[in-house]
């Protein structure tokens, strides 16, 4: 049924007031149990997206999402890290930097989603391993995290409904690109799921939901202060999002790819770059001295593979399946039309044309031969699709080949 309070908050909302924490818990409840329709609280979030919430009501918003459902223990004592992307096309960072953490001695608790839109899912890529359990018990998720060292999972729907059902909303009534909203629905997972610090991976760029360097640095900050405000540590990194971040798209060759960065053999230097970054900012806030050094020495010395072979094990596929896993064999290149200077890749095209890929082969998928700023000859491949269902011609205008030289864009914008 609906009640007049309800509307009076909309009201409230839409004329730019702060609304106080019990208010926000009423209107999570409220929704939850049927009070406040589809309606009304699509309103409300439109609102929301006009007039913005503080830290207050980010924080308040937060805490009423966390408390609709169940939340994680660890034994104590225990600490535990976690990290989060805004999402990113060829984004294999979790693959790497829960293991490699892990192998410095830093537990590491990580519930995941699936593809979104044009961006991959990190439990797609580890189905890809014939046999992964990405659904086990949040008991043995717990347990495993404690004897092996590090977990990936999905969110189990016991886990902050509430999002849920008000993420799915947003998604109908264009209601997603909100600092406060994204920054609620974010944080309030990490509590939920346990860990005692965060590290946020803000994507930045043309196929990122924060196109804006300030926008994301925005979203950072605010990522940063409420999970403060819940007694977590966290760190937050703006990166870029303009480009791919690796070299392959898709679910199955993304983890093939991540098995090459983690196994210390030659790998694309953006990409390894990425993780080390991540894993660092992790161990720094464990506590873990000179942990850029760390990172690079369980590279290095083979600890992090075995670590990621551990933790693949213990959630039901083995060793043989891992390193058994390859790319689709069927490979047609997609060669330039004329010469010239790359001066930009669509990600978004690719990750959109590479799901479609995906769909008919786990190991299908695009792997790319150049990045912005390369130089190429007529005829020289730009990329390889592998597998069925995209003609190669398809993603060919995701690449822009001109004269000039494109100004140089860093990894990372900003560290919060």
């Amino acid at each position: 049924m609906e009640g007049p309070w309800m509307r009076r908050a909309i009201e409230r909302k839409r004329d730019g007031e702060e609304l106080e924490p019990a208010l926000w818990h009423d209107i999570v409840e409220g929704y939850l149990v049927g009070e406040v329709d589809d309606a009304q609280m699509g309103a409300f979030a439109m609102a929301c997206v006009w007039r913005g919430l503080d830290e207050n009501e980010v924080t308040a918003l937060t805490r009423a999402m966390v408390e609709s459902g169940a939340t994680l223990l660890y034994p104590p004592g225990m600490f535990v890290v976690d990290k989060h992307s805004s999402g990113g096309v060829s984004d294999i960072v979790s693959l790497v930097a829960v293991p490699l953490v892990a192998a410095c001695g830093v537990h590491v608790a990580k519930l995941s989603g699936r593809a979104l839109g044009h961006t991959g899912g990190t439990i797609d890529k580890l189905e890809a391993i014939p046999g992964f359990n990405a659904t086990p018990s949040m008991d043995a998720f717990v347990r495993q995290v404690e004897r092996v060292g590090c977990a990936i999972a999905a969110q189990s729907d016991s886990f902050v409904p509430a999002d849920k059902r008000l993420y799915h909303l947003r998604d109908h009534t264009a209601t997603v690109p909100s600092i406060g909203l994204i920054a609620a629905s974010i944080v309030s997972k990490k509590v939920a799921a346990g860990a005692n610090a965060f590290v946020f991976d803000v994507k930045c760029g043309t196929a990122a939901f924060m196109r804006d360097v300030e926008q994301a640095k925005a979203l950072a900050r605010m990522l940063v202060g409420v999970s403060e405000r819940f007694g977590r540590r966290a760190y937050a990194i703006v990166s870029d999002m303009n480009e791919p971040l690796g070299r392959s798209i898709g679910t199955g060759i993304e983890t093939i790819e991540a098995r090459e960065v983690l196994s210390g053999r030659e790998g694309d230097e953006r990409v390894r770059a990425g993780c080390v970054q991540i894993a660092a900012a992790m161990l720094e806030l464990a506590g873990v001295a000179a942990p850029r050094e760390r990172a690079l020495r369980a590279l290095e010395n083979g600890s992090a593979y075995e670590k990621f072979v551990d933790m693949v094990q213990a959630q039901g596929a083995g060793r043989a399946a891992l390193e058994a896993l390859a790319p689709d064999p069927r490979v047609r290149p997609l060669r330039a039309p004329g010469g010239g200077i790359v001066t930009s890749i669509d990600a978004v095209r690719l990750g959109n044309v590479a799901r479609a890929l995906t769909a008919h082969s786990s190991v299908g998928g695009i792997r790319l031969h150049v990045r912005v700023g390369d130089r190429v000859e007529p005829g020289v491949p730009l990329a390889d699709v592998l597998g069925e269902g995209a003609d190669p011609e398809a993603i060919l205008p995701a690449f822009a080949i001109g004269e000039e030289l494109p100004l140089p864009r860093p990894l990372v914008y900003a560290t919060i």
